[in-house]
């Protein structure tokens, strides 16, 4: 069950519809990430996947950043003094194979189980978001972006690469092309440029922004939740499906969605010109 309240660099808070917001609250850093608070978002997605209390997530920040990158300064001690969520890891980042395991094991993992979470994500990106901060929110399923805020990878000014899997979830919206432009070239766009480019759904006025992105939220945990958790992974895979192995995987989903007392009354409401509601199944628990 999700623990709300003050984790380790970020605030968890649960409102209805089952709608969970992870705040960034650490703006003198702005919004840094060290390997603590990464283990930590780790298991609130995964408390939020098996929670049903929960339908969609939202991600912001506080202050000026989004999230402006990992705290490089702070990575291998930050938070680790203080009790999270899970205890703190030993030394071992400070060899080739540690670098590997390091990413294979904390960071990655995060964008990977944003993506592989059946429940839609939203990221509200109130601010500067460069590098993890970037690539965590390629891995949400809607991205809003206040009119200040800017975002881009940015690694090879050290001479770093996008590690967390930037690359692969810029190239699944910009193509390799605009990729290699985006990433070679170091860009830091505004939101104005991001929405040309297609990396965001929405430009909102700063003050707008939370309104918004609860807005978006609440449309998204009234719809029926089984078909659009479904949906989203379908849609994911279909990128990377032929058509016959995509439409094979859509007919097997189908084959559960239909029988769902969700559809009964989709139908029900539509025969009597009403307005649906789904979502009985969570409601009753």
């Amino acid at each position: 069950m999700i623990k709300e309240g003050q984790q380790r660099g970020f605030n968890v808070k649960l409102e209805s519809p089952g709608l969970l917001w992870i705040i960034f609250n650490e703006p003198d850093r702005l919004n840094g990430m060290t390997s603590a608070i990464k283990r930590d978002l780790l298991e609130t997605i995964t408390q939020a996947q098996m929670d049903n209390r929960v339908r969609v997530v939202i991600f912001t920040g506080e202050g000026k950043a989004f999230s402006a990158g990992d705290d490089l300064k702070a990575y291998a001690t930050g938070f680790q003094d203080q009790d999270g969520l899970v205890p703190p890891l030993a030394p071992g980042h400070d060899s080739g194979i540690g670098t590997y395991n390091g990413l294979r094991w904390v960071s990655q993992p995060v964008n990977s189980a944003i993506r592989k979470l059946d429940k839609l994500t939203i990221c509200a990106m109130n601010g500067i978001a460069i590098q993890t901060g970037f690539s965590l929110a390629l891995a949400c399923d809607f991205r809003l972006a206040a009119k200040s805020a800017r975002m881009g990878s940015a690694t090879l000014r050290f001479a770093l690469l996008p590690d967390e899997g930037g690359q692969w979830l810029l190239v699944q919206l910009l193509g390799a092309a605009r990729t290699m432009d985006f990433l070679m070239r170091k860009r830091i766009v505004s939101a104005d440029e991001a929405w040309n480019l297609g990396l965001i759904n929405e430009v909102v006025d700063d003050k707008a922004l939370a309104g918004r992105a609860k807005d978006l939220a609440t449309e998204l945990a009234n719809g029926p939740q089984v078909a659009m958790r479904m949906l989203k992974q379908s849609i994911y895979r279909a990128a990377e499906l032929n058509m016959d192995a995509s439409m094979d995987e859509i007919a097997a989903k189908t084959a559960i969605v239909d029988h769902h007392p969700d559809v009964i009354e989709g139908k029900r409401a539509f025969t009597d010109k009403i307005t649906p509601k789904f979502n009985r199944w969570l409601e009753e628990e």
